[in-house]
Parts: C-alpha cells; structure tokens; sequence
C-alpha cells in the first residue's frame, strides 16, 4: 500500500493535474468565481488559477488538508454552504462517485451555479471497468481517509442524471487521455469524461 501510494502521488498525481490543467482549460470561463467542491489539497484549482489570471478559485471538501493550495473551508459532502447562483461555476473533480447521493450533491452544485458546472468523473463503460475503477479509487485515496462507496455510473446513466435535473450537457469529451502508455491503456480507455452543462 505505502510504495503504491507514493508512485501515485510522486509519478501519477503530478502527471494528472498537469494533463487535467489543460483538458479543463477551455471548459471554463476566462473570467469567473469558481467554487472547486472536493478539491482535495487545490493543487488543481491552483494550476487552473495560474493559467486564468481573472478568475478567483476556492474549495470545499469534506476533509480540509493542513496544506492547501487555494482557500479551502469544510462541507459535509452534501449541503454546499453557499447561497442560491452564489458562483459563476461549480468545479467538480472525480467528486460525484464519491458521494452517497450523487443526484443530491449534483443538485447542490446547480443550486450555487449561475452559469454552469464543469465535470471530471468516470463512467462505468468498457471492459472489467467497475474492478478496474475501484482499484484506482483505492490506489488514489484510501490513504487520505476519502470515503469511497464506489457509485460508478455508465454514460447512460450519466446523461439521464443530467436530464432530470435539468441541466443541459454543452460538453461531453470522452476519453480526455489523462495517462501517457502504457498506464492509459489500463487505467484511461472509456473510463473517463469530462463535460460542461449549464444550468
């Protein structure tokens, strides 16, 4: 588990965020207040703010690290603690399968959303996906205490989660290639999408 996790964090969490900085770029506005929910330690949101001068960046997250990289206050995993359109954008990343209720937290993100929110998550599609998805959750997170209820849900079952809220997918990019080979060919093939809906 310990070798494991450092190889995440020293080779794969590094590689991650620099290929996420450039996949999500051009989903989000030039000029924003975003609201990162789950960001973890806002490494991500940081290197986001980087290339987007204009916009202000800050995180929630149900484990609030010592060390982070933007401003970062504690939620329940559920209830955002923000008013109504309080934001311009909802960031969430690798949150919603995370969630006991992901409908609800979903719900919550358009409630504080005035323009849109920007999605990375997995879909459970392809081959041995549900094992392989869970041994990366594992590998990723279970070493920083992250609840993992494994709640993977197929694209289908994405776009009909989008449709009863009422949220209009603007954006649906598979397979971003977060992962160079060979690690994308086990870990990266279907598993992935990011998307922008507004709301």
């Amino acid at each position: 588990m310990q070798l494991l996790s450092t190889i995440h964090e020293n080779v794969v969490h590094s590689r991650r965020v620099n290929s996420l900085t450039r996949s999500l770029l051009p989903l989000l506005p030039e000029a924003a207040s975003v609201l990162d929910v789950g960001c973890g330690d806002g490494w991500l949101s940081r290197r986001l703010s980087e290339q987007l001068p204009l916009s202000h960046f800050c995180g929630i997250d149900v484990l609030v690290r010592a060390d982070t990289h933007i401003p970062v206050s504690y939620f329940d995993g559920l209830h955002i603690p923000y008013p109504d359109d309080h934001f311009d954008t909802v960031l969430m990343v690798d949150v919603l399968h995370h969630a006991d209720d992901p409908a609800a937290l979903l719900r919550e993100a358009k409630r504080v959303a005035r323009s849109g929110i920007v999605l990375k998550d997995h879909t459970r599609d392809g081959l041995a996906a549900q094992t392989t998805l869970r041994i990366m959750d594992w590998v990723g997170n279970a070493h920083h205490g992250v609840a993992l209820p494994y709640n993977y849900l197929s694209k289908a079952e994405w776009l009909e989660l989008c449709d009863s809220l009422e949220l209009t997918v603007e954006q649906w990019i598979a397979r971003p290639h977060l992962y160079g080979p060979p690690v994308d060919w086990v870990c990266g093939r279907s598993l992935h999408f990011l998307a922008s809906l507004s709301v």
